[in-house]
């Protein structure tokens, strides 16, 4: 075994091959790159895309195969190529199974979840996603939305993206603004008289006061006034309303 220098910089910058495997390895990763590419071209134009549960692993799976041989001069690379074989032929398989069965489809990468329906989040579907409301928020400020009230339906998707559904009419609910900005929610929203919203799933009430009651949907004591997205030539009074739970004065 070769005595141990410290601080040896060409240990440090080679380790222990010679100057001569850096042209090696020049032909490693063309041909561990070739492998990849190829690979990743006959499992489908999805891997370009975001990917779903087993699209992400497959690629994760090449990855593993193609890193070590690149660089370790005891690995040869016919074992990167046979896995790529082997994780292509499964990736197909199991396209293949997918497309033939919904049921083996659910099994093997879930299933869409509601998170926003009619302008109410949806607690339970949220609690299973593990996704908070601020995060939601978030998702529907990027949509360029800032109530609830113009959610009809809000989708986490199988493959983890999301689909927002608007609401033909905008209703009143919920503002999307954080609570510390108050100037835009004063300023910029619009509030509908004698209407508050849950802050915690977006229920809506009426009462000629801010309620103190519990929301029948989750329980929370804690309200807001609701706003609505109104064009200037609207008044408050013609905004279609959902139907709502009525809150004793």
């Amino acid at each position: 075994m070769p005595e141990f220098k410290p601080f040896d910089l060409l240990r440090m910058g080679l380790g222990d091959v010679p100057w001569s495997f850096l042209l090696e390895a020049v032909l490693r990763i063309t041909i561990i790159y070739a492998i990849l590419l190829i690979s990743m071209r006959l499992m489908g134009k999805r891997m370009g895309s975001q990917l779903n549960r087993t699209e992400m692993t497959g690629l994760v799976s090449l990855a593993a195969a193609g890193g070590v041989p690149i660089l370790a001069p005891d690995r040869g690379i016919v074992a990167p190529l046979v896995a790529s074989v082997i994780i292509v032929l499964g990736q197909r398989l199991l396209a293949r199974a997918t497309f033939s069965s919904s049921k083996f489809e659910h099994i093997a990468q879930d299933d869409l979840s509601i998170l926003v329906e009619d302008g109410c989040l949806q607690l339970d579907a949220m609690k299973e996603c593990l996704l908070s409301q601020e995060r939601v928020f978030a998702k529907l400020r990027g949509s360029k939305l800032d109530s609830l009230g113009q959610v009809k339906r809000l989708y986490m998707e199988a493959n983890g993206s999301f689909t927002v559904i608007e609401q033909d009419e905008p209703q009143p609910g919920l503002t999307l603004a954080p609570d510390w900005d108050q100037d835009y929610i004063q300023q910029q929203q619009q509030r509908v008289p004698d209407m508050f919203a849950c802050t915690c799933c977006g229920n809506l009430a009426s009462s000629s006061h801010m309620p103190t009651t519990q929301c029948p949907r989750c329980n929370n004591t804690k309200w807001s006034p609701a706003v609505t997205k109104a064009s200037s030539k609207q008044q408050t009074s013609q905004q279609v309303t959902p139907e709502l739970a009525m809150v004793p004065d």
